[in-house]
């Protein structure tokens, strides 16, 4: 950063390109357009793959709304899927089901840092594009054995101050083609020409520009991602093992037991980006969140389902019921604290308290 501020070149300066540069040979990639959110590069991927007004999209009702909204942004439509109740990804079976001649592509979420089923869902597109929401997921490995973000689809990455790294605010668009990067490269920058040559603008763009100082940071982060993926797979670990003591299962369970994150499957890996359980269904979740917060412990209901949320009852009609699994998990989980610097002291304060909060409710 100080190397940024003694250079005089703030924006759009050599950081940035480096950054983009390490990032890209850190995920084995050809190119990635660094932008201001990740949001930022969703929504310049669906501007690269044409998805317009009137286009439908499938996706999952199960995400950060961003997910979604990106698709709004162009006049575009999600059609939701429902979920896979052990991954929590979006369903290829309940996919294939929704593809319709209306369908534009497909957008897959790899929620919580797990893989979607990329290869299965790249099938049932077809010739239809894909865009990746891999926000979630830095570090993770899909069913193929290739790290999230390596496939032949754009997919988009954040580095907002809870991801697996940050930037402060920040994100990466990874383009499927030359020709992809070089018109994000121009829109997150008001549409002007990628190498500033002209100060014409040749398309409608936007400020979705990241700073070098943000840059500096990422680069600074790039070279401790791999420490830092590892110790937040420890903590994960660590309330595994805490938590099996109050009788959770590990995936789909038991609907009256404590439910923890799938463990990895044959060759998918999990990026550790929270630390989510399934409270036994009927429980009132936000007194275990109240008597979590009296002991000093923050937790967090994560995530509400999009269709329920009012912009989307709103617009397109959605009522309760529709998405039955999504709505279930959404209903009963719960972000625990989690953090790579973590102690094994701290997990088990949380661990002992969430069993209290339990047997109270």
């Amino acid at each position: 950063m100080l190397e940024v501020l003694r250079s005089g070149r703030i924006s759009l300066g050599p950081m940035l390109e480096r950054f983009e540069r390490d990032f890209a040979a850190w995920l084995g990639v050809d190119d990635a357009v660094a932008v201001s959110s990740g949001t930022a590069a969703l929504h310049l991927g669906v501007r690269a793959l044409g998805w317009g007004e009137g286009d439908e999209v499938l996706t999952t009702p199960l995400s950060f709304v961003a997910s979604s909204n990106c698709l709004l942004f162009e006049g575009g439509k999600p059609v939701f899927c429902d979920i896979d109740p052990v991954s929590m990804n979006i369903d290829p079976a309940q996919a294939e089901a929704a593809l319709s001649e209306r369908t534009a592509g497909v957008l897959p979420v790899d929620i919580f840092g797990y893989p979607a089923a990329l290869p299965e869902l790249q099938r049932i597109a077809g010739e239809r594009p894909m865009l990746e929401d891999a926000c979630q997921a830095l570090g993770a490995v899909d069913s193929e054995g290739r790290r999230i973000g390596s496939r032949s689809h754009p997919a988009a990455f954040a580095f907002y101050a809870n991801k697996q790294m940050t930037t402060g605010e920040g994100g990466v668009l990874i383009p499927a083609t030359p020709e992809m990067a070089e018109r994000a490269r121009s829109e997150r920058n008001q549409g002007r020409s990628p190498d500033m040559s002209s100060i014409e603008h040749d398309r409608i763009g936007f400020n979705y520009r990241m700073t070098d100082l943000q840059a500096a940071i990422g680069i600074a982060q790039l070279e401790r991602l791999d420490e830092i993926l590892a110790a937040r797979a420890r903590v994960a670990a660590m309330y595994d093992q805490a938590l099996r003591g109050l009788g959770a299962a590990a995936g789909e369970g038991d609907a009256d037991a404590l439910v923890l994150p799938c463990p990895d499957g044959q060759s998918e890996r999990r990026s550790w980006f929270v630390y989510l359980v399934q409270l036994p269904a009927g429980t009132d979740r936000q007194s275990v969140i109240d008597a979590l917060g009296r002991g000093g412990i923050q937790s967090k209901a994560y995530l509400p389902c999009i269709h329920l949320m009012p912009p989307y009852r709103e617009r397109f009609g959605f009522v309760g019921g529709e998405f039955p699994l999504a709505e279930a998990v959404a209903d009963r989980s719960l972000a625990l604290p989690f953090f790579s610097a973590m102690s094994e002291m701290e997990v088990g304060r949380v661990s002992d308290a969430l069993a209290k909060a339990l047997a109270l409710e």
